[in-house]
């Protein structure tokens, strides 16, 4: 899935992307591609992500430039 980072919590190392379903997505600095850097992403920069459940509900994984 592409989509695009919506929101940045640095000094807590997570985020959330908006999927192109309209969806929002939590995402943690430890499902970023190594190609990508945590510290480096902005808001509204496009990415491809794969989305994974788990008990919290869907999360964006894999997550890597678009």
């Amino acid at each position: 899935m592409t989509g695009t980072v919506k929101k940045i919590v640095g000094e807590r190392g997570f985020g959330f992307l908006t999927g192109e379903d309209g969806q929002e997505y939590f995402f943690h600095r430890s499902g970023l591609d190594s190609s990508l850097n945590f510290e480096n992403l902005t808001p509204n920069q496009r990415v491809s992500f794969e989305v994974e459940s788990n008990a919290k509900g869907a999360r964006a994984n894999h997550i890597r430039a678009a």
